[in-house]
């Protein structure tokens, strides 16, 4: 029996997803498979979730660290009045849901930088990066490196504003684009001590609800091409001039000495948390693969224990570098300014205490470690133990994967 046109058009008035299915090279089937990191969760962040939702994206994981003040509400969407103290990353997962039951997001109140393992890249088919600075576009795109991972970059300004995407393992990167005076206020957001510095008072950028709803917009339609396989701005970067209404496109050159794209090759599943393990039994198997005076390097610098110089008072500081301010620094029986001890690896003849975990240290769960024997062999650790807990109402969508884009 043949069916009709209009039973055909019936049934497709009733499919959510009906039009955007009209286009050539849209599967939205495989727009409900992809998993999509989101970092930031504020003008930006919120435009990006709203699409996100809109579309019937697959899976969303969503950071951000800040609450929703009254300042947010005239440039985000997603937040209310009554929101005013909550955590912006948790009322937006809520919002994406009202918009479209079919969401599956899960939000996790937390920085990005000492808080997010690099599983949480490996896990995702597309990055997008909501971010307000430099420090953070810098981690997500080394992290992004790292795994292999693609991501979309977007900033805003007053009616300005830019999209840019970048795939450091194969093209230009983030830093590739930085100059030296980008690398100098980087370094001045860290003391001499290498603590993070409390923000400096240079004002708030002035933007507007305009510009983050195009910005936004335009970092979801890269998205969607990356996953489907079309053209889109790798190594390159839109630019949006508001005031003037003007649009230009830029290309951005790999340069051969930007330390952003190191790769680890493919992560290997450890079966355990960075909880579950000691660094002795790490270095154990490290050995066991890779011979004697094999090494672990971490994902990121952590804080080993702090000194005082003057009153000997020492305490460890199992916290990544940048989670610890420099006012924390001040010795708690003197207030003395104490000397920061730092480790970026983890080896036999280090002073760091073989008995304790990972997270001992302050590595975030779902991290990577690398082992490694002099400069050439090496294998890329993957904690997946832990992706239940950092994917809670997601965890079914940990499945194995390639970490190559």
């Amino acid at each position: 029996m043949r069916i009709s046109d209009e039973v055909l058009a019936d049934a497709a008035k009733d499919d959510r997803y009906h039009r955007q299915a009209l286009i050539p090279w849209w599967d939205q089937a495989r727009v409900a498979r992809t998993r999509v990191l989101v970092i930031g969760a504020g003008a930006l962040g919120n435009e990006i979730l709203k699409l996100l939702a809109l579309i019937g994206c697959g899976d969303t994981l969503v950071f951000d660290p800040d609450t929703i003040e009254r300042s947010n509400l005239s440039r985000t969407v997603l937040f209310r009045q009554a929101d005013e103290g909550q955590p912006k990353a948790t009322v937006a997962v809520a919002r994406m849901r009202d918009i479209n039951p079919d969401v599956r997001a899960h939000a996790i109140a937390g920085n990005i930088l000492v808080e997010a393992g690099l599983g949480a890249f490996a896990w995702a088919d597309v990055v997008i990066g909501a971010v307000d600075n430099r420090e953070a576009r810098v981690f997500i795109n080394s992290a992004c490196a790292r795994v292999g991972k693609a991501w979309v970059d977007g900033a805003i300004e007053g009616l300005a504003g830019v999209v840019r995407v970048f795939e450091p393992a194969a093209g230009a990167c983030y830093e590739c684009t930085m100059n030296a005076t980008d690398r100098k206020l980087l370094a001045e957001r860290r003391s001499c001590a290498l603590l993070a510095r409390a923000a400096v008072a240079r004002g708030h950028v002035p933007t507007s609800a305009v510009a983050a709803s195009i910005i936004g917009a335009m970092q979801v339609e890269e998205a969607i091409k990356l996953v489907h396989g079309q053209p889109t701005l790798r190594g390159e970067g839109l630019h949006v001039d508001g005031l003037w209404s003007e649009v230009s496109r830029v290309s951005y050159p790999r340069r051969p000495d930007c330390p952003g794209h190191e790769h680890l090759g493919a992560l290997v599943p450890l079966g355990v948390g960075t909880a579950d393990v000691t660094l002795g039994a790490l270095l154990e198997r490290a050995e066991a693969a890779l011979g004697p005076g094999a090494c672990l390097d971490l994902s990121r610098d952590v804080i080993v224990r702090l000194t005082c110089p003057a009153c000997g008072h020492a305490s460890p500081g199992r916290a990544v570098l940048g989670a610890v301010r420099e006012s924390d620094a001040a010795c708690p029986a003197c207030r003395a300014h104490r000397v920061v001890e730092i480790a970026s690896s983890i080896s036999r003849d280090g002073d760091v205490d073989l008995a304790q975990t990972p997270a001992d240290l302050g590595l975030p769960p779902w991290d990577v470690v690398v082992a490694r024997a002099g400069l050439e062999a090496q294998q890329a650790w993957w904690f997946d133990g832990d992706a239940a807990r950092v994917l809670g109402p997601l965890a079914g969508s940990a499945r194995p994967q390639g970490n190559a884009t």
